[in-house]
């Protein structure tokens, strides 16, 4: 059996879903639901919102009952569920807070102090003594299985991935921030170690430095997993297979979030042409029915086709019933080639908190740049001071011909709370008329009454819709954007990424989306205390400059090292660079073969489940079609596996 990894060996189920239901009266937020969960499992949760995503996360969890169905698991699994944004409550230290999950093996551990003690004043030849002992060993047995001896050393590390070095151990956990807190309830979370780690949009709070660290952790963990996030790239490094719910529905991908997308377009295309096909035999049916039921000759024909057309299982319309955003940037004005040049920049809120110095930017016309950084080094910050709305602590700023700006800001304070959606755009653009404003807050799918609603009663997603509409209907040809993706559902990213895409204007914008970031991204500025840093790619290739420059650091770190190689420094180093380019080349071929797997072995299925439809199975030239096209599938699957072997063999041999 494969796991939820690719790796072979065994797995057990530890949990199913069978027919689970949430109703709200007549109305039906999802029903039918169907699912497992295995040992190592690395599933994600992936729908637009507010279709159901965390409500069946805690049902699931045991928090709420289904309405319909039955939730059925092992006797012995442990979950851990944690909610979006959800802190710890506590008094007590970080340190004491992260040692309370190990509650267990630290009564172990007390109790073999207890012991010790014990065999100390006992004669260990009497049978007393005896017992001692063989509890003893059985305790040290447990308590070793149970990473006793190392756990102190599991929470620092776990605390230093999230950003809590030992200067935090003391203060206690409700002087931290909110955003701290919530990074506290997961390293808890994990430190648990459950057998099944249920997590709501984890990726929240967390800069891109510890969103890596995190999903490495995550692709190491034991036990099975199940998240929803809205985080592309996180989904795609840390799942192997994906759960969409979609029109109350939900349907099963095998793969990581590239990989789901793909499919789900194959598999689109698949139930247009089944449904198609069956229109077709509908309306035929139909047709003839209606030209021979009333002829004395064809009556008995046409009742058997209406037979017929009453035993038909109608296919739904594939996609029928979703809307999505419809995003356009225009410009009024084209800017000049230069569009903003910074020089010898330094940022904070006073001379003595200078945040980072020695920035300098270059941004050219339809450049579009990531400003990427640790959270706190200023990145909002350097925007606002772009923006004039904080000055600089030293440096200048010059803006190019013709430059127009306009901005979107994460925290969304450009909102006004006790306006209604309409008058929050009309009141900006009172000359255009209410029908134009309705059509663009009609693209953000805002239509009706919704435009009467209240900014301040609004969802995150909602108000970023509004936000964005409103730069929509400003076209400048600057678009400098604090976290656009923020609140956002995964469909809504992709709107806004290709209508920015799409833009002739240039672009500056923060985000701990990386995904987002790669599709939008040219060129990377990475800020830092001692200044900024460009490099001309997108996320990927900044990464893979960051490592080179690692590599090179590492060459150089230690003088003795560099000196008993000097004579040949420059060609070890070639050589390390060539087999490290080697390695990240086998990996993506293995990637893609694996990805190419996925299909195949999806397209078989497809073709199994038609051979035993009944309308094949009588058909004999349909079926020996079938069969080839089936020979030829397994034939391109075996050539691919014995591809991927001969790969992995050669990146063993780089170990």
């Amino acid at each position: 059996m494969i796991d939820g990894n690719g790796n072979e060996g065994y797995f057990m189920i530890l949990l199913q879903g069978n027919q689970i239901a949430r109703l709200f009266g007549a109305e039906v937020l999802f029903e039918n639901i169907q699912f497992e969960i295995h040992s190592h499992a690395r599933i994600g949760l992936v729908g637009r919102n507010g279709v159901g995503k965390s409500t069946l996360l805690k049902i699931i969890a045991g928090l709420e009952a289904p309405d319909q169905g039955v939730i059925t698991k092992t006797k012995s699994l442990t979950m851990g569920y944690l909610a979006q944004n959800t802190g710890i409550a506590s008094h007590a230290t970080v340190w004491d807070e992260m040692l309370d999950a190990f509650q267990e093996v630290r009564q172990m551990e007390s109790r073999m102090r207890e012991v010790e003690q014990l065999i100390s004043t006992t004669d260990l030849e009497t049978p007393a003594g005896q017992r001692l002992l063989k509890e003893y060993d059985h305790l040290q047995h447990l308590f070793a299985e149970s990473s006793g001896y190392s756990y102190e050393n599991e929470i620092r590390s776990v605390l230093h991935g999230f950003k809590f070095d030992a200067q935090f151990y003391d203060q206690t956990v409700d002087s931290l921030s909110g955003g701290q807190q919530t990074r506290l309830a997961l390293a808890k979370m994990l430190l648990q170690q459950p057998d099944l780690l249920i997590l709501d949009e984890p990726t929240n709070h967390l800069d891109i430095e510890t969103l890596d660290w995190l999903e490495k952790y995550l692709q190491n963990y034991k036990g099975a997993l199940l998240i929803v996030s809205h985080d592309r790239y996180f989904l795609d490094e840390v799942v192997k297979e994906i759960y969409e719910i979609s029109r109350s529905k939900m349907t099963h991908y095998k793969g990581n979030y590239s990989r789901f997308l793909v499919l789900k377009e194959e598999q689109l295309a698949l139930d247009w042409k089944a449904y198609e096909k069956q229109q077709s035999e509908i309306h035929k049916l139909e047709d003839f029915v209606a030209r021979n039921l009333v002829r004395a000759s064809t009556t008995k024909r046409a009742q058997s086709r209406r037979k017929q057309l009453e035993k038909i299982n109608r296919l739904d319309r594939p996609n029928g019933d979703e809307k999505s955003a419809n995003i356009l940037f225009d410009i009024d004005t084209p800017s000049g080639n230069v569009v903003l040049q910074v020089q010898d920049a330094a940022i904070g809120y006073e001379k003595e908190q200078i945040l980072a110095n020695n920035i300098q930017l270059d941004i050219r016309k339809k450049d579009a740049i990531a400003l990427v950084g640790p959270n706190g080094i200023g990145k909002s910050t350097l925007l606002k001071s772009i923006l004039k709305q904080l000055p600089l602590l030293a440096g200048e700023i010059h803006y190019g011909t013709n430059v127009t700006i306009g901005y979107y800001d994460q925290g969304q304070q450009q909102l006004h709370l006790q306006k209604s959606i309409l008058k929050e755009l009309w009141d900006d653009h009172p000359t255009t008329p209410e029908v134009k404003i309705r059509s663009v807050l009609g693209s953000f799918l805002f239509s009706g009454e919704d435009v009467d609603k209240t900014i301040g009663l609004l969802s995150g997603g909602e108000k970023a819709r509004v936000a964005l509409a409103k730069l929509a209907m400003n076209h400048e040809n600057f678009l400098i954007l604090d976290e656009p993706t923020n609140h956002l559902d995964i469909d809504s990213k992709e709107v806004l990424e290709n209508a920015l895409i799409d833009y002739e204007g240039t672009i500056l914008f923060v985000s701990h989306d990386r995904y987002f970031i790669n599709r939008i991204a040219t060129k990377v500025i990475e800020l830092s205390a001692d200044g900024s840093r460009l490099y001309l790619g997108d996320y990927d290739y900044y990464l893979e400059k960051k490592q080179e420059e690692a590599e090179i650091a590492a060459l150089t770190a230690a003088p003795e090292v560099v000196e008993t190689t000097i004579s040949k420094g420059k060609q070890t180093f070639q050589q390390s660079k060539e087999e490290q380019k080697k390695i990240r080349q086998l990996k993506r071929k293995v990637t893609t073969i694996e990805e190419e797997l996925v299909v195949i072995e999806t397209e078989i299925s497809h073709l199994e489940e038609q051979m035993t439809q009944s309308t094949v199975l009588n058909d004999h030239l349909k079926l020996l079609e079938i069969q080839k096209t089936m020979e030829e599938k397994q034939q391109a699957q075996e050539q691919l596996l014995l591809e991927w072997e001969e790969i992995s063999l050669e990146l063993e041999s780089f170990e």
